[in-house]
């Protein structure tokens, strides 16, 4: 009889496992209108509803072929750095990893943060995953850190679910086939239910526990 293939619950990062996104909106609120043709309020809203990708790409969403980006986005960058080993990691986050750990699931970071920059955070704050993707040039959250732990784990994607809190992770899990769990904080539940019809959601990262 074949052994059955192990599960891997992936988190993405930031707004999930680390309470971040309305530092890194604020900052955005404030670089984008200095180059760019927006307002901070706008330029909030069109942060939270781009989410998901790394910066750099968030403004050629926003702003195409801008030349302004570049050096828009290397500012941000520059400015995220000052606090960001300061933001507090959820309170049930470490808890909740460890939990799922426990069960014998695969417990893994995938994020569109630069990969040296979560290797750093998770060191900082004694987080414990067994594997941490971030963004690198070529390999991005999404259909690259899927098939990287496929390959890696010997996991299918059918026993892979993603929690992610915002609706591009979502339509990531949804175009690789995995299951979606949208993590309430940027986006609200009938967003993600709207967005995606039957999709888990939950509010606190605890409730994680009843579901595998």
């Amino acid at each position: 009889m074949l052994k059955q293939a192990e599960r891997a619950v992936v988190f993405d990062f930031d707004g999930t496992i680390v309470d971040s996104m309305n530092a890194f909106a604020e900052i955005a609120s404030r670089v984008m209108p200095k180059r760019l043709p927006i307002d901070a309020e706008e330029a909030r809203r069109l942060y939270f509803e781009t989410s998901g990708l790394p910066f750099f790409q968030q403004l050629e969403v926003i702003f195409p072929g801008n030349p302004a980006n570049r050096e828009t986005a290397e500012e941000y960058e520059k400015l995220k750095l000052e606090g960001y080993f300061e933001e507090p990691v959820f309170d049930d986050a470490a808890e909740t990893v460890g939990f799922l750990r426990g069960q014998g699931l695969k417990v893994i970071v995938s994020s569109n943060n630069f990969q040296h920059l979560v290797d750093r955070f998770v060191e900082m704050k004694g987080l414990e995953f067994d594997m941490v993707l971030g963004f690198k040039q070529g390999f991005a959250k999404g259909a690259d850190h899927f098939r990287h732990i496929e390959k890696n784990l010997d996991i299918p994607k059918e026993r892979i679910t993603f929690v992610g809190d915002s609706l591009k992770d979502g339509e990531r899990a949804g175009q690789h086939g995995v299951r979606f769990i949208g993590k309430e904080g940027i986006f609200t539940r009938d967003q993600f239910e709207s967005k995606f019809p039957g999709a888990q959601v939950i509010s606190e990262l605890s409730e994680l526990k009843g579901m595998f």
